[in-house]
């Protein structure tokens, strides 16, 4: 296969996230609610060679546009990532994400005592820190495996 070689297909309409860090495609895939069972066609290239991150992964899901708490979301774990919006095998749209100061209702409070886990009509809020999230009611710090908070 040469370089110049597409090591995926084109998809027709939809979305493509490119420069995730190497292996973190599945957290992606957790991020976007996809685990197989829903019927979408999603292509997934893994630990693919990047002269910017070295190695990189790439998400395409055919027929779907992010929603912007999926982008946010998507931020903490990939902040270098670009998304693409596809539109008759063209890429109509690009940017990079970008992020936000505040997630609201996406994420779970891992402190079993906060008033976002204790069944109050309370939505979770996580301020984004460089280093991790911290839920604004309790002040927990969620710094590693944020995926695992994601609420489903």
């Amino acid at each position: 296969m040469t370089s110049q070689e597409l090591r995926v297909s084109k998809i027709e309409r939809g979305t493509v996230i490119d420069h995730i860090p190497g292996g973190q495609a599945l957290n992606v895939l957790a991020i976007l609610g996809i685990d197989g069972r829903e019927g979408d066609v999603v292509s997934i290239g893994m630990n693919v060679p990047s002269d910017r991150l070295g190695r990189k992964d790439v998400v395409k899901v055919e027929d779907r546009e992010l929603s912007q708490s999926e982008v946010d979301v998507l931020s903490l774990i990939a902040p270098e990532a670009s998304i693409n919006i596809i539109k008759n095998f063209d890429v109509v749209e690009k940017h990079r994400v970008e992020r936000p100061e505040r997630v609201s209702g996406v994420l779970q409070c891992s402190n079993h005592n906060c008033i976002t886990t204790e069944g109050e009509p309370v939505d979770s809020e996580f301020e984004v820190l460089d280093d991790g999230i911290r839920c604004v009611y309790c002040d927990t710090i969620i710094r590693d495996d944020i995926t695992a908070h994601i609420l489903a």
